[in-house]
């Protein structure tokens, strides 16, 4: 048969075509770009976003941002995936990238309206993502990693955030020591460090623990809350009375015979407590259920004991203190077991902590956050996982760049250079592609109270004098300067990973123009 060709669709499908596609799709990335535009630098604003359960968050992080919105939208999904990419890499620049992904497509818009074909954009915008690459690593400094340049990598991703009654100087010291503690020649190992919120203090009462903290409380009031000089096991087992394979009835006829099952049970519950004594185990870590008699034997024999450990703390307690997770009490091994300086027990506004501290432990460290609330508490732990992801991102993956929206105008600057080399109506997708990347130091520019456009001419003019130009913030407003002499520094991989990131995004999008959806 001939003719054109069929689809054959269900009754409630919907499709839309051509023009339609592309702009639906672009808008839809576009405003999703615009709802976190204004968290953007140092001065950026807070969102509120409540659920339908009336559960409330109150960040200013990209990332947080668009997961908790209620996106149904295909091609705002991908601007979303763009942030939870940016945030699994790097850990920062997830504003960063979502807002350049919006203004990729805002100007591929405007080329669609000039008659520019859509395979044209993106092989533009893929010419103009490799210059600006180029443009990263020539701004990146020379300068060695130290301490002092790290706190102000750290210092800098955390300037603007929700950081209570602390600034981020105090908390950039913090992440610093953690981050060197878990430092090897083989890099930072990230999983080593882990932060913990506990309500209750202010923010200036966070501290660097050396060692691993989970949130259980001992199995036995009479159970230490102190053990020097520990032992630890951590064993993924139930202590308690064994279940037979198969289905048996007893026939107890009198209470001799009622004893004598009691005090069986009562030898095989004791008898856990006693090979964990005996095998020289001070504290043991349970990720199973542990009755109660065997709690109260335990104690008896001065062993420190948890129950129903997550899977999650088991292992970094095994990981921490060099144990290994045991599935059974029988034919226990010394070289099984992990050793700790100290577990001890805390209580914090009517709830215990453990704390494991110190000898192998000392290998993994634990940033105890503090805050006066819940929402202070969740934001600063926001904060302190991106610095903690900033400074890995800093020393494993290439160095710094100037903060502050000067890599940025570096970045236009360089691909405005290059695009003189590339023929035909690519040259003008090239072109806007550098003109997109103006977005970040404008929208500094309205978020730190100064004019977006008096702004960029500035920037751009001390950029080809100098070399170098950022928009410092300073009391209600800001000025144009060279934001290493500031101390504003990004790492190079976050910038990389946000133009790389948001280009695939926008040409993915621009490239659709058909849209098929059923009910």
């Amino acid at each position: 048969m001939g003719g054109q060709p069929m689809f054959i669709l269900a009754e409630d499908s919907q499709r839309t075509r051509g023009e339609d596609a592309q702009s639906s799709n672009i808008q839809a990335g576009k405003a999703i770009a615009e709802s976190v535009r204004t968290t953007l630098g140092p001065r950026g604003m807070d969102k509120m976003l409540v659920s339908d359960d009336g559960d409330v968050v109150i960040t200013n992080d990209g990332a947080t941002i668009l997961d908790k919105m209620d996106i149904e939208h295909p091609a705002a999904q991908m601007i979303v995936e763009v942030a939870e990419t940016q945030e699994e890499e790097v850990g920062d620049g997830t504003t960063t990238a979502s807002v350049l992904a919006g203004r990729l497509l805002a100007q591929a818009e405007d080329l669609l309206e000039d008659d520019v074909h859509p395979t044209t954009i993106v092989e533009g915008y893929h010419e103009a993502s490799a210059l600006a690459l180029e443009a990263v690593e020539e701004m990146t400094l020379d300068e060695e990693l130290d301490d002092d340049l790290l706190q102000k990598v750290t210092e800098t991703s955390m300037t603007g955030k929700g950081t209570g009654d602390v600034d981020a100087e105090a908390l950039a010291e913090t992440v610093v020591a953690a981050v060197r503690a878990v430092e090897s020649e083989d890099g930072v190992d990230r999983e080593n460090v882990t932060v913990r919120t506990q309500t209750g203090a202010s923010s200036s009462a966070t501290e660097l623990v050396e060692g691993v903290i989970a949130d259980e409380e001992p199995l036995h009031e009479d159970m230490p809350r102190s053990v020097e000089d520990a032992t630890v096991a951590v064993l993924d087992v139930d202590l308690e009375i064994r279940e037979a394979n198969i289905d048996a009835e007893y026939d107890i006829t009198d209470v001799d015979q009622l004893n004598q099952a009691i005090e069986a049970e009562q030898s095989e519950l004791r008898g856990y407590a006693e090979t964990l004594s005996e095998a020289g185990i001070d504290v043991a870590f349970v990720t199973g259920d542990v009755e109660d008699t065997v709690a109260s034997y335990l104690a008896e024999f001065g062993v420190l004991a948890f129950d129903s450990i997550s899977d999650d703390d088991a292992g970094a307690i095994a990981r921490a203190t060099g144990a290994k997770t045991l599935g059974s009490v029988d034919d226990l091994d010394s070289d099984d077991f992990g050793h700790a300086d100290r577990v001890r027990v805390e209580r914090f506004a009517g709830d215990d902590l453990v704390f494991v501290e110190g000898g192998a432990a000392a290998e993994a460290v634990t940033v105890l956050a503090r805050g006066g609330t819940e929402h202070v508490a969740d934001e600063l732990e926001r904060a302190l996982n991106d610095a903690l992801d900033v400074a890995t991102a800093a020393l494993d993956s290439g160095g710094v760049v100037p903060g502050a929206g000067a890599s940025e105008i570096a970045i236009a600057d360089h691909i405005r250079s290059g695009s003189a080399g590339i023929e035909g109506r690519k040259q003008l997708a090239v072109e806007a592609f550098a003109d997109a990347m103006d977005v970040i130091p404008r929208t500094l520019a309205e978020n730190t109270g100064m004019d977006p456009i008096d702004a960029l001419v500035d920037l751009r003019s001390r950029h080809e004098e100098e070399g170098v130009a950022g928009l410092i913030s300073e009391g209600q407003t800001g000025h144009v300067g060279d934001p290493v002499e500031y101390g504003i520094l990004d790492p190079a991989a976050v910038k990389r990973e946000a133009v790389e990131s948001a280009t695939e995004a926008a040409t993915m999008i621009v490239r659709i123009d058909d849209v098929i959806s059923s009910s």
